[in-house]
């Protein structure tokens, strides 16, 4: 984020809303240079204008500025640490099988959002819509065809800074793709193991790809 942007949304985040003449004042800027900056963070989808606003009975109306959710990614947050910290409690309170039964339900009410596709659909097809709903939840997954069998790939990790201590949650990612595919997935490389993606296997018989799963 550039710097100038980002103090923009600081400047949005402690006050709510302001104008152009508030961040002209704050930054030391011409309008003109300011308007710059506000386009590229509104076509970012990181601001919005909700309203004008008028100073007292006379004088001309004012636009102003407003944060959108998305714009919470650029400050900072602990997500990791809590993330760890519930993990770590959640082991001393459960038992083992208990703490992987609940992932497996986690993973379990996660795949029950995916929208079911025609029974014609064919494994590829389906392959495209698990890749889309995975990508959307921070996966960034793709998938490709070797031989007779199919790679899933999830080039990013939505759990990093948790998954290396807690390898629970890569059973949960295994049991998750298990459930889309409808078919047992499994996992060749890990990214909490030092690989550079995480990749889950499905060996069909060439004829599955026209039948579909």
């Amino acid at each position: 984020m550039q710097p100038i942007r980002q103090h923009i949304l600081e400047i949005l985040k402690e006050r709510g809303t302001a104008t152009v003449a508030d961040f002209g004042r704050e930054l030391g800027m011409a309008p003109v240079s300011v308007r710059h900056h506000l386009d590229i963070l509104q076509a970012d989808g990181l601001i919005h204008s909700p309203g004008v606003h008028r100073k007292g009975r006379v004088g001309r109306p004012q636009q102003v500025y407003a944060l959108t959710p998305a714009a919470g990614r650029h400050f900072p947050n602990n997500f990791r640490g809590l993330t760890n910290d519930l993990l770590d409690e959640l082991k001393i309170t459960l038992q083992p099988t208990r703490m992987v039964r609940m992932l497996q339900n986690i993973a379990t009410r996660e795949a029950s959002e995916f929208s079911a596709l025609a029974p014609e659909a064919s494994l590829e097809e389906r392959l495209d819509k698990i890749a889309e709903f995975l990508s959307e939840r921070g996966y960034l997954a793709r998938w490709e065809k070797a031989n007779d069998r199919y790679l899933l790939h999830a080039l990013n990790c939505p759990y990093a800074g948790a998954a290396e201590s807690h390898h629970e949650l890569c059973e949960l990612d295994l049991t998750l793709v298990s459930q889309l595919l409808g078919v047992k997935a499994r996992r060749v490389s890990r990214m909490a193991e030092g690989d550079n993606r995480c990749s889950f296997v499905v060996e069909v018989p060439v004829t599955a790809e026209a039948s579909g799963i």
